[in-house]
């Protein structure tokens, strides 16, 4: 009984991993976003039935947008946001019009997640992203250079070169942004897109913050359990949902992400699978999707999704760099073969708790 739609992100077509290979991973739907359109503008209905006729053309469905990115003057409502918010409401109908009723965006300001290390070693060979947090001090330019100097050219959403380029305008921008404000500019502009996305049947799902706390003295708003039922409860509409990401939570091993699952399953449209090692000391790596590889609680997480019969959405998000993968050839985070690892054993628990269920109810 597969209730939930398998689902790989992909970069489009300069990612090294071809949808070929993602079919062959055994995910049915496309993940992707037209990263060329520059941020505000609107993406048209001919840039995105080409790239839809491309993922189709491969024998698979784009369903989900990851992501159409929030301009910084919607989040600080500044300058020019309302044009900027009648875009997204017209891109929103572009998607629509094209059959894509899922988009995922985030409201983290300046800076999207946030890794000390894209490519740190782990005992097995293998590399992983990291995060050390004695790293992060109150200059985010090194780490703003080291990040673009590893990405070896390849697109990284957040990190464009252009928009770090501005960083120094970018935090003066926030200055006066507290997290209340933050938080009122969020609900402002969600209240100003749920009339279009009832029009048009179209899920705004939103990914937590990551890591899940303040960075560089700029507010974080989706952190716990507390945060997400304070977004879904100001915004009390089915199609304000969330794109609940497991690492990103767990990044603080004090949330408990099954419960999350639990308690919000119903406005849940797509969801985020990465597990997380942590240290003593506050710093944590990213791991192996297998259960006993990180403290994440994977297969809680995947039980809850079964048991209240999920069917949105589902990735394996982010995994290590493995064997030949590393920089130059392949996006941090982003390889082929840990994800594939990973969508299997996605699939072999579905299947167990599918067979347990069988056998319960003979």
């Amino acid at each position: 009984m597969y209730l939930c739609k398998q689902s790989w992100r992909w970069y489009g077509p300069n990612d090294p991993v071809s949808l070929q290979d993602i079919r062959q991973a055994g995910a049915t739907d496309i993940v992707t976003a037209l990263h060329h359109i520059p941020n505000g503008e609107v993406w048209t209905l001919g840039e995105i039935e080409k790239r839809r006729k491309t993922v189709a053309d491969a024998g698979l469905r784009w369903s989900v947008v990851e992501s159409v990115p929030v301009h910084e003057q919607i989040k600080t409502r500044t300058g020019d946001f309302r044009r900027y918010t009648e875009n997204y409401k017209q891109t929103l109908r572009n998607l629509a019009a094209c059959g894509i009723r899922c988009v995922t965006y985030n409201f983290m300001p300046v800076l999207d997640w946030t890794r000390t290390d894209l490519f740190h070693p782990l005992p097995d060979g293998s590399t992983a992203l990291y995060y050390e947090k004695d790293l992060i001090q109150d200059d985010p330019r090194a780490m703003a250079d080291y990040i673009l100097k590893n990405l070896n050219g390849m697109t990284f959403p957040g990190w464009e070169p252009e928009r770090m380029a501005k960083l120094d305008e970018l935090f003066k921008a926030y200055a006066p942004v507290t997290k209340e404000k933050l938080w009122e500019n969020l609900k402002y502009f969600l209240e100003a897109l749920m009339p279009t996305c009832r029009e048009c049947d179209i899920k705004m799902a939103i990914h937590m913050d990551d890591p899940p706390w303040d960075i560089f003295g700029l507010p974080r708003l989706l952190v716990d359990a507390e945060s997400i039922d304070r977004f879904l409860s100001m915004v009390d509409d089915p199609y304000n949902c969330l794109t609940l990401c497991s690492g990103s939570l767990n990044a603080n091993p004090n949330n408990n992400v099954a419960e999350i699952v639990r308690k919000h399953c119903d406005r849940i449209a797509f969801a985020h699978i990465r597990n997380i090692h942590h240290f003593d000391n506050g710093d944590f790596s990213e791991a192996a999707h297998r259960d006993c590889c990180g403290e994440t609680g994977i297969i809680e997480i995947l039980r809850a999704y079964h048991d209240n019969g999920f069917e949105g959405y589902i990735r394996p998000d982010h995994g290590r760099q493995l064997w030949e993968e590393g920089p130059g050839n392949c996006r941090p985070g982003y390889g082929k073969y840990d994800r594939a690892l990973g969508i299997q054993y996605m699939l072999g628990v579905w299947d167990l708790l599918d067979r347990l269920d069988e056998e319960k109810n003979k």
